[in-house]
């Protein structure tokens, strides 16, 4: 019997496809959270492995027929623990947000104390905002970056350490440009006998890639999504110690998830794969180069660069000096209108809401996979300004549309 899709075609959702597919590949996208991943992931994530259901582990499954599943799971398993150096790997979560979720029903009990990075200053929902679950059903304290140099300041997380003893302490952010050194994290961690937790999601593919530190051999645990810098799909990971393993997996499945996504895993398998190649490395430290060369353009442009620059693939814009009235919610919008694609974001202290900001956040992970390098930086830079400060004039924007869409051409994300 057809498939009614085979009888009448959903056109309408096809069509959308299309047209989602015609923005990825004639913008900019600078959002630091995103990548274009290679055919041979989408080819594994739209698999007929999307058909099987595989409630448990490999070896030991509640349903049938499950063997072929089971050595695809075992390889991305053994994948990701040689590329990052771990002694336990669950590639099961179906996100970040999940996977971290996971690791405090693992390792904490409810009301525990915890310390993470403030959301407003850099940090994740998941790092205990009080509107997520982390910071419902868990007692989180904040650190945040500092006042002269925005950045993280480690006598601040010892002395909120040493006062409020806890449980967990958590390291790794969302907007936070710099490179985050794990040992401080683990001398601190050590001397109030709290678990360390390192959650690399922005930065698993520079860790990958050797361009940024590996705090696996300090952390208790890793968790980060698959996507984003590492190039892979939709999806999340944690690694551990072998001391944590057998509580992760349980806190993974049945404890947050069913069934797993094996079409999802199988993805995770390429993904890692590609990550182990030379050309990765070269891919990340190019992500960095090309982070910085775009960070100094728009210094120079009259931005300000909240820490003053970036180490990592990623950069948070303060508007403010290059424009007092301009906000971020309205440089998205009209950035969008122009093809350059990111995210409004908050600066550290930001007297705006979250909802509208005084800055942008601007990552480079899609434009260097597209190939452009730091020549590139410098006119997206430019295509920038000109939208921004001709955010009134359609024309200008249809312009820098234009000149952006030319530009993506030259550097086709797919070819």
């Amino acid at each position: 019997m057809p498939f009614p899709s085979e009888v009448t075609p959903d056109t309408q959702v096809e069509a959308l496809i299309e047209k989602e597919r015609t923005r990825q590949v004639t913008g900019l996208q600078l959002i630091a959270s995103e990548n274009f991943t290679s055919p041979a992931v989408m080819r594994a994530t739209g698999s007929v492995l999307t058909n099987k259901y595989s409630e448990g582990y490999p070896g030991k499954r509640y349903y049938g027929g499950n063997s072929v599943v089971d050595e695809i799971e075992a390889i991305a398993i053994e994948r990701v623990k040689k590329l990052f150096g771990a002694e336990h790997a669950n590639v099961q979560p179906h996100s970040g947000a999940s996977a971290n979720m996971a690791v405090y029903q693992a390792m904490l009990k409810p009301g525990d104390v915890v310390l993470g990075l403030s959301l407003d200053h850099g940090g994740h929902l998941t790092h205990g905002s009080p509107v997520n679950a982390s910071g419902i059903f868990y007692k989180f304290h904040s650190y945040k970056v500092g006042v002269a140099d925005e950045r993280i300041d480690f006598d601040e997380v010892r002395s909120l350490a040493l006062e409020h003893r806890p449980r967990m302490i958590v390291a790794g952010t969302t907007s936070y440009p710099r490179r985050i050194e794990p040992e401080p994290f683990k001398k601190i961690a050590d001397e109030v006998g709290a678990y360390m937790m390192f959650d690399i999601a922005h930065l698993a593919g520079l860790v990958a890639g050797g361009a940024h530190p590996n705090p696996v051999p300090f952390a208790d645990v890793v968790t980060f999504t698959t996507h984003k810098t590492l190039r892979g799909p939709r999806g999340g990971c944690i690694l551990s110690t072998a001391q944590h393993a057998q509580a992760i997996d349980k806190a993974v499945f049945p404890g947050q998830q069913g069934g797993p996504l094996e079409h999802a895993v199988a993805a995770k398998a390429v993904a890692f794969l590609e990550a182990m190649q030379p050309s990765f490395a070269d891919y990340a430290h190019q992500i960095v180069k090309n982070a910085a060369a775009l960070a100094e353009a728009l210094a120079v442009r009259g931005f300000r660069l909240v820490s003053g620059g970036t180490d990592t693939h990623m950069m948070v814009v303060d508007l403010r000096p290059f424009d007092a009235e301009l906000t971020g919610k309205e440089a998205q919008a009209v950035l969008d209108l122009a093809g350059i694609t990111l995210n409004k974001n908050t600066v550290p202290n930001d007297p705006r809401s979250p909802f509208v900001t005084s800055g942008v956040r601007i990552g480079t992970p899609s434009v260097t996979t597209q190939g452009m390098k730091e020549a590139e930086m410098a006119t997206i830079a430019d295509y920038i300004v000109t939208t921004l400060k001709g955010r009134s004039d359609p024309a200008v924007i249809a312009d820098v549309r234009a000149k952006v869409a030319a530009l993506c051409a030259a550097f086709p994300a797919y070819r």
